[in-house]
This record gives structure tokens, C-alpha cells and sequence, in this order.
């Protein structure tokens, strides 16, 4: 059985307290979750676990509803990690995990993961059919011998923080809000790939970011980013789009790096969004996009500020 031999790698060496999900984003609402979490294995003195998926569970429960992520695996990884988390155990959700009941897999998490305690959500359900409600999960626990903690969820100007609303928000381009939910930056992460030349022939080399089909992208346009490489940071301005003034066609995330001298190309970028500048708009002729760019930049420095120049990449 799959789902066994993954949580088999594992090899705690006390007791853990633990949580489970998706992560999409590790917002305000997970973060909350997460200090509870803390919190709870600190006064018992064990350890912090977070089970979470490959997949996101919709994508076999519902395979017609497109669901862009948040964050991806590794990034995902990473900032549980960032909040001190011991371990992170990462499961594959697919048929087999759909069809395990509640007591199998509470079973699993007793017998590789020592699991003490459980914190979830007042939503949270595990198990076929999510059969493992809280009602369950506290008969569960009377008879297996863990704790069941329920956290209520964190709410922002009257509204749940979620994934969900999250995405909402990035669907509207509205970075502000994207960023008081999440508690740190929208960004996008991957390659930088080879590009038309384009921006360089205008006076702005770009950075290509390859991005994956399925990560979620605010509406095509300009926006005001920070750059992150090798650690350091740099202001930015990306488009995202067709570049519909050259008639491409080809959905692209680029961005013209400020300040920045050297090659870019095949390097890991990460790229924080901050504001949305702009539509996306086709213009008469190239000296005018150049001129376009040129009050882009302008205003990108102004929303920055000085204090963003180059410097090491803080924890966002």
C-alpha cells in the first residue's frame, strides 16, 4: 500500500502532535494552526508533524474542477519548515488513499508517526466519503489513545481566510488583499528560460519565468515584484500576458530586473508580487510600449521605496 510506505520512511523519534492537509498557500488561517500546534507539542514535549498531499485531494474527488495551487510542493515544504515544524510528510493522494476509512488511516498515523494528538479545523474531515468527522476523530481518539483539539479558523474584516478567498482575491488582482491574507507575498517561483529577445531589443532585458500550467496567476497585466536571486533581492516589474503589441499569442510571466547585471538565464528566480500596476494593453508601435515601460519602472521605484534596493532575501 502506497500511503503505508511513505509514512513508513518516516522514523519519528518521540511522540508527535499532529496536523493534516493541504497547505495551499500556508496563509494566516494555517499559520494560526500551526503556532497551536507548536504550542501543544511544546507542553507535552513532543514533536510537530504536518501531513500533507502530493495532490490536492479535488483533483481525484472532482477531476473536473480545475484547482490552481498556491504554492507548489516545494515551496509548500518550505514554509512549514520556515515555521519550525519537525516533520513534513508528504503523501500521494490518489485512489487508493480516497478509499481508506478513517480508522485505517488513523491506524497508519498511530503506527509510523506516533501520533499523541491531533489539531484540525471545524471543516476537517479525513477518511472515505469523510467519514472521519469530528465526531468520529473524538471517538477515534478515546479508543486509540490521542488527543483531539479543534482550531477555529482566523477571520479577516469578517471573512474566513482560505485558500479559497485567497484565490478570489488573486483572480481580481487585488494583491493587497491577497498579501493580508496570506501574511507575506503572492510569488512565483521556478526556471528562467531562453525568450524572444524582445525586451532587450527595447532597451529592457526580461527574465522569462517558467511557470507551471497549474500554479494560479493573478489577471494578465503589470505589477510591481521583487526578484529574488541567489539569495539577494532586486526590484522588478513583471508582465504577465500575451504581449499582445508583438501579437505573440504565448501566455508569459516576465520580468525586467532592475539594477541587475549578469546572465539570467537557466537560474532559479522567485518573484514576490506586490501591487498591480496596469492592464495589459497593445500599443501603436514599440517606442511607445518603450515609453510605457519607462513611467512602469518609475512607478515601481516610487511603490518600493529606497529601502527595497539589493539586499538579502528576508523572510516573507
Amino acid at each position: 500500500m502506497l500511503v503505508e510506505e511513505e509514512l513508513a520512511r518516516q522514523s519519528p523519534d518521540k511522540d508527535t502532535v499532529l496536523t493534516i492537509g493541504v497547505f495551499d498557500g500556508v496563509h494566516l488561517g494555517h499559520k494560526h494552526l500551526l503556532s497551536q500546534l507548536k504550542e501543544k507539542a511544546g507542553e507535552q514535549n513532543l514533536l510537530t508533524g504536518v501531513v500533507t498531499f502530493r495532490q490536492h485531494p479535488q483533483e481525484v474527488l472532482s477531476p473536473q474542477v480545475r484547482l490552481p495551487f498556491l504554492t507548489d510542493l516545494s515551496q509548500r515544504i518550505k514554509l512549514l519548515k520556515d515555521k519550525g515544524i519537525d516533520i513534513v510528510v508528504v503523501l500521494s493522494f490518489g485512489d487508493e488513499l480516497a478509499r481508506l476509512g478513517a480508522h485505517e488511516f488513523v491506524t497508519l498515523l498511530k503506527k509510523h508517526l506516533r501520533m499523541r494528538g491531533l489539531l484540525i479545523g471545524p471543516d476537517f474531515a479525513l477518511g472515505k466519503n469523510r467519514e472521519g468527522d469530528i465526531s468520529t476523530l473524538r471517538t477515534l481518539g478515546q479508543e486509540m489513545n490521542f488527543s483531539l483539539s479543534v482550531i477555529p479558523p482566523v477571520m479577516i474584516n469578517g471573512e474566513v481566510v482560505s485558500s479559497t478567498a485567497i484565490r478570489r482575491g488573486l483572480a481580481q488582482g487585488d494583491m493587497r488583499k491577497v498579501h493580508n491574507l496570506l501574511g507575506h507575498y503572492f510569488s512565483l517561483h521556478g526556471h528562467i528560460i531562453t525568450g524572444a529577445g524582445r525586451g532587450r531589443g527595447l532597451g529592457f532585458p526580461t527574465a522569462n519565468l517558467e511557470v507551471d500550467p497549474k500554479q494560479a496567476l493573478p489577471p494578465d497585466g503589470v505589477y510591481v515584484t521583487l526578484a529574488y536571486l541567489d539569495n539577494s533581492s532586486y526590484q522588478s516589474v513583471t508582465n504577465i500576458g500575451k504581449r499582445p503589441t508583438f501579437g505573440s499569442g504565448e501566455h508569459l510571466v516576465e520580468a525586467y530586473i532592475l539594477d541587475y547585471q549578469g546572465d539570467l538565464y537557466g537560474q532559479e528566480l522567485q518573484l514576490d508580487i506586490i501591487e498591480r500596476l496596469r492592464n495589459e494593453k497593445q500599443f501603436a508601435n514599440p517606442e511607445e510600449l518603450k515609453e510605457q515601460i519607462t513611467k512602469d519602472i518609475a512607478q515601481g521605484r516610487a511603490i518600493l521605496g529606497s529601502e527595497r534596493e539589493v539586499g538579502v532575501c528576508p523572510e516573507r
